[in-house]
Parts: C-alpha cells; sequence; structure tokens
C-alpha cells in the first residue's frame, strides 16, 4: 500500500532540531516485525535466547568496532524486542568503512544475493540513526543467511519495525 498521508498519520517520534551525532547516553528499543517472538522465550521468568537471540548479542557487542565513538552499556534481549543502552563519546561522528566480514563469515553472493566485501559501508556519519542501521542490517543479513540453511524460521517481508523508540 502506498503512502497516503490521509490515512497513515506517521509523525517521528525523533526530538526536532537535536542532533543523535552528540555525545550522551541513549537508551533504545527495536521491535521485530508485527512483534513476532523471534529471538527466544522466556521460561521459569527467564529469558532463554535461541540461536538468534544469541546472534544479536555477538551482532550487537561487535558494534563499537564498526562506530569507534561508541560504547555499550547494559542491554537484553526478549522474545520480540532488543533494549540496549549506546553512549556515544564525543560530539564529533567519525565515519569509517566497514564491511559484512568484520562481523561474522564472509558472505558470498551465493548466499546472499548480493557481494557484501565489495559493497563496504561508511558507518558512524550519523550517530544513533547509523548506529541502529547498521545493527539492523548486519541481523538481517546473517538471519537470511540461518534461514537459507534451514536454522532458523522465516519472516514475513521484514524482520524489524520500521522504527526505533530512544
Amino acid at each position: 500500500m502506498k503512502y497516503d498521508p490521509k490515512i497513515h498519520h506517521r509523525k517521528s517520534i525523533r526530538l526536532k532540531n537535536y542532533d543523535y551525532a552528540q555525545a550522551g547516553l541513549y537508551f533504545v528499543t527495536i521491535c521485530t516485525q508485527n512483534y513476532k517472538c523471534l529471538f527466544g522465550e522466556i521460561v521459569n521468568d527467564e529469558m532463554v535466547l535461541n540461536i538468534a537471540g544469541k546472534m544479536i548479542n555477538r551482532i550487537w557487542l561487535d558494534l563499537p568496532n564498526q562506530h569507534n565513538n561508541t560504547n555499550l552499556h547494559e542491554d537484553i534481549v526478549m522474545p520480540n524486542n532488543f533494549h540496549g543502552i549506546i553512549e556515544i563519546v564525543g560530539a564529533d561522528s567519525i565515519s569509517a568503512p566497514v564491511s559484512v566480514e568484520s562481523i561474522s563469515a564472509p558472505v558470498t553472493e551465493s548466499e546472499s544475493g548480493t557481494d557484501m566485501e565489495s559493497a563496504p559501508t561508511e558507518v558512524n556519519k550519523f550517530g544513533l540513526p547509523c548506529f541502529i542501521q547498521t545493527f539492523k542490517r548486519f541481523m538481517t543479513i546473517e538471519y537470511i543467511k540461518m534461514i537459507k540453511q534451514n536454522i532458523l524460521p522465516r519472516f514475513n517481508k521484514k524482520l524489524w519495525q520500521r522504527n526505533y523508540w530512544e
């Protein structure tokens, strides 16, 4: 369905004129599309991560290697969402080339449909939004690889909801 402002009343949850690349602590919540439980389950009041839930932790913890002016604080994976605290250190947004190989085995064209090795991406140019975009992208690529190996269940069109809460 095409965007129609008369029926789609999307409003940005971002603060107007706020620079999300500036130094500070940011609490974020990222939800799966349609709140589908893909990352594990709660058993006896405790979160039990499945393979995808463990993959989130691995990818999340590696992100400061891609975004050199960030530190990670507390985080938690839930069945259908992820919460984390990101610290942006210093006001400068330094961009650096990065590719998926830095967090996973090399991705070939036959595995992903694209040649990620020849397509490095500049990250950290715009602070928090770019950090979240990198996380979602890496997680989606890894998740799709495991779908193709019949390890993880399929998702319908999108793994993540359109935005994130901070």
